[in-house]
């Protein structure tokens, strides 16, 4: 039964038709997001999950203007924003890029070691995040774009361990669905900077970076060997499939976010656990109250979810680096043909897993990446809506009034987030 359904969803093409979508909704979801979304369960219940409820439409909005940048330039959003803007501007941003996805990386590959650790109950959790940092190097450097991708997109299947992990468990129903859509806590610093976090984890800047240069990939990849689309009747066909990619990518990434706050309220919360602080904590503290299957489908997902976003985080800044610079880049490319890109791949990757042998704490660490994002996801979105109402840049295919409506509520929410955080400081 499992292999007839297998068969017919890879032979429709359906499973062909998602990409970049996928991958970067999946990717949103990584060991420091599984650690944003267990804090919120188990601190406030079911009472946070109305927030991946309400972004969700704004998620897709701005990413699928990013992907739209990407397909119709044939160019990556530094590059863009580059052709545009001040230097100052595209430098600034790229580098506080830079520091937040190494920090996210260095937080990521941590937790997939104290997963790693935790599962098999014995070992370095140093030495196994080691492993896992330079095995996602490794694919990035020395496997083709198409191969790599297919990985990626496999990869994605591992978040269903969360899915799964919710019917492994107690839940009243009718109880979420009030909460969801009535939630009830008391709007103070605390809360509100968990909303923040929340929003600034499900509407990151690097994904921006990833899936427009995702797109750029998809062309220069393709049969047909385009530059860019500037054909009504190509363009038509490509944004269909960028909708169906995108529209799934991001709501398989909030179902996840989702199930992750479900399971957290009605496992830690409900029993008094609500200090949660990274995602390996929240698996081991899951072992008590939800039983060793729960546990190890916990684990299991966040030991997933960095393989897939490890090789994300470092290629967005790769991509926006390499791009502001005019140099070479793309994973289709080889190591000599784009040093650079490699080089910075590899700097990230390598600079991440190197931050978990310092002094620091992976707890500020985290906050400290999750500042840099809400910080600079707003101007970010920013340009990116300009960008996409400029003609200069998007020629006929500039943006319509339904998703410039939604463009920008989104980037208000978002300002509207980051200065509340900020005043109740």
């Amino acid at each position: 039964m499992v292999r007839k359904l297998y068969s017919r969803f890879t032979k429709s093409g359906a499973f062909k038709a998602l990409g970049p979508g996928l991958i970067t909704g999946a990717a949103d979801d990584d060991p420091s997001g599984i650690a944003t979304y267990s804090q919120a369960g188990a601190q406030f219940g079911f009472n946070m999950l109305w927030t991946v409820v309400l972004t969700y439409p704004f998620m897709v909005g701005i990413q699928m203007v990013s992907a739209r940048i990407g397909c119709v330039t044939g160019k990556g959003l530094a590059a863009n924003i580059r052709r545009f803007y001040p230097s100052w501007l595209v430098y600034g941003i790229v580098l506080l890029l830079l520091a937040a996805n190494i920090i996210n990386i260095a937080a990521d590959v941590a937790a997939m070691g104290e997963a790693a650790r935790l599962m098999v109950g014995t070992g370095s959790a140093h030495i196994y995040s080691l492993g896992f940092g330079f095995l996602c190097l490794s694919l990035q450097i020395f496997l083709p774009y198409r191969k790599y991708v297919k990985y990626l997109k496999w990869l994605t299947l591992g978040l269903l361990a969360y899915v799964a992990t919710m019917f492994a468990i107690h839940v009243q129903w009718s109880e979420v669905a009030l909460r969801t859509l009535l939630p009830h806590f008391e709007w103070n610093n605390d809360s509100i900077t968990l909303i923040v976090a929340v929003f600034g984890t499900t509407i990151s800047p690097y994904l921006f970076f990833w899936q427009a240069s995702q797109e750029v990939e998809e062309l220069r990849s393709g049969s047909s060997n385009k530059t860019a689309y500037t054909e009504t009747e190509d363009y038509a066909a490509h944004m269909k499939r960028i909708k169906i990619d995108t529209f799934i990518g991001m709501g398989f990434s909030n179902l996840v976010a989702f199930c992750i706050i479900l399971t957290t309220a009605a496992t830690l919360a409900a029993h008094g656990v609500t200090n949660i602080q990274t995602s390996a904590q929240a698996a081991e503290a899951l072992r008590p109250v939800a039983g060793e299957f729960a546990f190890a489908l916990f684990a299991l997902g966040i030991i997933g979810t960095g393989m897939l976003a490890i090789p994300v985080l470092a290629g967005s800044a790769a991509y926006a680096v390499t791009e502001s610079f005019r140099w070479s880049n793309g994973m289709d490319l080889k190591i000599l043909e784009a040093r650079e890109f490699y080089a910075i791949i590899s700097l990230a990757t390598v600079g991440g897993m190197l931050l978990n042998f310092t002094p620091a704490d992976p707890i500020k660490e985290l906050f400290w990446a999750a500042l840099i994002n809400g910080v600079i996801a707003v101007p970010i979105m920013i340009v990116m809506m300009l960008l996409a109402h400029e003609s200069r840049v998007m020629g006929r295919f500039t943006l319509s009034r339904r998703h410039t409506l939604i463009g920008w509520i989104g980037v208000a929410i978002m300002l509207a987030a980051v200065v509340a955080m900020f005043v109740t400081m």
